[in-house]
């Protein structure tokens, strides 16, 4: 009789099966107490970008109207009313000179700022693996060529490739996707490198050799063998490089050569608000608390993915708990 039946004839429970790979992953992050509060803080961002025409239908309001009558003009177009204007109709007041409403705005340039940066995210992604992949799998010129060419544009100034490319296309091409466009085609380089060192090592495990010998070509073994294996440090590198693409959308929109109007952005509120934040000061904190916290909560959030796929490597998420104080205070005793 084997070991399992003699468990449960003695009445005790039978093994759990262990978690599946996504489970253990939600296990590990739902277990970072900070990670799970940056997670609802993106959902809540997410889902107003989302339901944007929803809610300003509910407060009444549209991002494009102008209310000329909720600013005094003798005054150079400040608004009427305590913080900036607001009222039961106007949730968060309203803007300096137009009157337009700014919760309506600011949800409306969410769905533009992170869905910019969702797109960049996506774009560069995508080329670091097809580079990286290509580089690792190639011949010794291939590889060689490309890490040149991934050097090259790790060295190049991103921020002034970028501000050249936006002022010579025509304003007719639509500016959110041209900005992913030019974010996402500028910035692969840094998964690039990872993808093709990762790969590298991959290539000189057991399992990849034997698909080798199986007969198997090279792209057959990057779909099958090499990319569930870089899937970790892949969404890890993504989840960090998303908030970096809302900063750079909201510094070329501050330039000036970013989102234009009428089309509601956060990084563009901040350009007009830099004017106001004597005379309207909730004009320039609105949108700057929220890039504020949505880069915070994403940078938390990417810290905690990373360690919930890596838990081999200490989270910085943790340091200073009572946990680690108990461990470090155990360890001086045995010392001593």
């Amino acid at each position: 009789m084997s070991e399992a039946l003699l468990v449960q004839e003695a009445g005790a429970a039978p093994a759990v099966a262990p978690a599946s790979g996504a489970r253990l992953f939600l296990r590990r992050l739902r277990a970072q107490r900070a990670a799970s509060a940056a997670a609802l803080v993106v959902l809540l961002l997410v889902l107003a970008a989302l339901a944007a025409p929803l809610l300003t239908a509910l407060a009444g309001q549209d991002p494009n109207t102008y209310h000329p009558d909720l600013v005094d003009s003798a005054a150079g177009g400040v608004p009427i009313g305590p913080f900036g204007g607001i009222s039961a109709d106007h949730w968060l007041g309203v803007e300096p000179q137009t009157g337009r409403d700014l919760f309506a705005r600011i949800v409306y340039g969410a769905r533009v700022s992170l869905g910019v940066a969702l797109f960049a995210t996506v774009l560069q992604i995508t080329l670091g693996l097809i580079i990286g992949l290509t580089a690792a799998l190639g011949s010794r010129w291939v590889d060689q060529l490309l890490s040149r060419i991934t050097d090259i544009n790790v060295a190049l100034p991103i921020m002034v490739i970028a501000l050249a490319l936006l002022a010579i296309v025509p304003e007719t091409f639509p500016r959110p996707v041209l900005i992913a466009l030019v974010i996402g085609g500028i910035n692969w380089a840094g998964t690039s490198k990872i993808v093709r060192a990762q790969a590298l090592t991959l290539k000189s495990l057991d399992f990849v050799s034997a698909a080798r010998l199986s007969g198997r070509g090279k792209w057959s073994i990057a779909r099958r063998e090499l990319l569930p294996s870089l899937a970790a440090p892949v969404i890890t590198y993504a989840a960090l490089a998303f908030p970096t693409n809302i900063i750079v959308e909201a510094a070329l929109s501050f330039l000036g050569v970013g989102i234009k109007p009428p089309t509601p952005s956060w990084g563009q509120m901040l350009t007009e608000a830099d004017t106001w934040y004597q005379a309207a000061p909730t004009y320039l904190l609105l949108p700057a608390g929220l890039l504020f916290v949505t880069v915070l909560a994403l940078t938390v959030l990417g810290e905690g993915i990373r360690t919930a796929l890596d838990p081999r490597a200490a989270s910085r998420l943790r340091v200073g708990t009572k946990q680690n104080r108990v461990g470090t205070k155990r360890t001086e005793e045995d010392a001593a």
